[in-house]
């Protein structure tokens, strides 16, 4: 009579490996292409790595936190200086509107990306 492993073995077998993967990495890289009478019509490179949130930031591929579609909440590195730029031409504005004497500008009303 063959001995079969308990469940939990077996699951704890999934377990150690789906760690090891996510600790170490997995790459899954491949290349598809669609010709027609030799001629190229169409290449699509796929690349896929499979990793754990802090592996990905040790090698450097944390793009998922300037990605405002994956954290809408936080502002981007960009936005930050876009929004620095358009202070300083506003002040520059200002400036050069109280030199001449004109009426000040109302102020504009920020309306925010979703």
């Amino acid at each position: 009579m063959p001995s079969e492993l308990p469940v939990h073995s077996r699951s704890t077998g999934l377990v150690d490996v789906l760690d090891r993967v996510l600790d170490k990495g997995l790459v899954i890289a491949g290349d598809i292409k669609v010709s027609l009478a030799e001629v190229e019509l169409l290449t699509i490179r796929i690349r896929l790595l499979v990793c754990s949130l802090d592996k990905a930031q040790e090698i450097g591929l944390d793009w998922w936190r300037y990605d405002r579609s994956l954290s809408p909440g936080a502002p981007s590195a960009e936005d930050r200086a876009l929004r620095r730029e358009i202070r300083a031409l506003e002040q520059k504005v200002e400036a050069l509107a109280a030199a001449t004497g004109m009426p000040k500008a109302a102020p504009r009303r920020v309306r925010r990306r979703k």
